[in-house]
């Protein structure tokens, strides 16, 4: 009874249903990208059987197996292991208004506010924008001086000097400029009325008109704290999260509210599948590599 017992787990065929289950089931995960799916007991459990059929498979053929089958093996294992820790995990969401924190987040699989263990602050949300067309309106004294039309990044001669314009500054519209004289700094000033230019200096600029931005990249500094002691510090974006204690940090988003002021919205993920999931993929590639590897070097040799 024990045999024929074994002999089922460990046979192709119960591989193949089980294969074909963990597929069928995980269609609606990838379509709706929705994590339940794959931490339901069901499709956990499927995936639990088919890692060990494939164990069991392994050891019952050892001998037979070679080796660059075996680390494929290995490999698949250690992808499914990491999958199921996965569903010890979660995902929350929290948005965060600039300059404020927060030290709870909402966890979408137990539809409530959890604590975070830290207060999370978004210190500042950066954006930067491929090079704006402005035309710049300049002053001497109250007379109109002249009307330059040039990209943010570039720069214009005036007089002695040469004005670089920065950077155009969103939500405000404000636009920052540079000020040189033979090469050296004389300061700097925006058209919202802010200088550190001379006070003499006899040039004002205004922002007449601009086009459209185009944004760039967008991503906002973290701060992260216990008891107002600084815990970690970072910056997160889409593709680039903030890591820290296990935890990821993305950014979402950033919008305005009706007030006009900016937030962003904040992504925590908990994945300890992670490292085991990259890891069994490596071991998946390696053993890849090495049968082409076994059987190039068969057809050499024939």
């Amino acid at each position: 009874m024990l045999k024929r017992m074994y002999r089922f787990l460990s046979s192709t065929e119960l591989a193949v249903v089980l294969f074909l289950a963990v597929a069928l089931l995980a269609i609606p995960g990838t379509f709706t990208e929705n994590r339940t799916f794959y931490a339901h007991p069901v499709f956990l459990f499927l995936l639990g059987a088919l890692a060990l059929n494939l164990a069991l498979c392994t050891v019952r053929r050892f001998r037979s197996i070679s080796l660059p089958v075996l680390v494929l093996h290995l490999g698949v294992l250690v992808v499914c292991g990491g999958v199921i820790a996965r569903a010890f995990g979660y995902v929350a969401t929290v948005n965060i208004y600039e300059g404020t924190a927060v030290d709870t987040v909402y966890r979408w699989d137990l539809n409530r506010d959890v604590p975070l263990g830290a207060q999370l602050a978004v210190k500042r949300i950066n954006r930067e924008y491929y090079p704006i067309p402005v035309q710049i309106g300049v002053l001497r004294g109250e007379r109109k001086d002249s009307l330059k039309t040039l990209k943010t990044g570039d720069s214009f001669p005036l007089g002695p000097y040469r004005v670089v314009a920065d950077a155009l500054r969103f939500p405000d519209e404000v636009l920052t400029l540079s000020v040189f004289q033979g090469g050296r700094l004389v300061g700097s000033c925006d058209t919202a009325g802010a200088s550190t230019l001379p006070a003499n200096f006899p040039y004002g600029f205004k922002l007449v008109a601009f086009q459209n931005p185009v944004l760039k990249r967008l991503w906002v500094d973290l701060a992260l704290t216990r008891n107002a002691v600084p815990v970690a510090a970072g910056t997160s974006e889409v593709n680039a999260p903030f890591i820290w204690d296990g935890l990821y940090f993305y950014n979402t988003q950033v919008g305005v509210d009706g007030a006009g002021i900016s937030f962003a919205g904040i992504q925590v993920v908990k994945d300890p599948g992670r490292p085991c999931v990259f890891a069994g993929f490596a071991l998946m590639g390696v053993g890849a590599v090495l049968s082409f590897a076994r059987r190039f070097r068969k057809e050499l040799w024939t």
